[in-house]
């Protein structure tokens, strides 16, 4: 059996993430994230809506993506 592996679970909170527009995030230097990401595994995960149990069109705010 291979041998555990350690996990990090980073909350970036307002860190909006867009395929498409540019936002204040993508324009700053973020060199060490840049690094992380591009030498480990990692996700983004919904943490607004109905990802997290609101109803359709509920607005929420930081505290329910954290809890959910």
């Amino acid at each position: 059996m291979a041998r555990p592996r350690p996990v990090a679970l980073v909350i970036l909170d307002g860190w909006g993430v867009s395929d498409t527009a540019p936002t204040a995030v993508s324009q700053a230097h973020t060199e060490n994230l840049r690094r992380l990401k591009e030498q480990y595994p990692n996700t983004c995960l919904e943490a607004a809506g109905e990802a997290v149990g609101l109803m359709p069109g509920q607005m929420g705010d930081s505290n329910v993506g954290h809890l959910n």
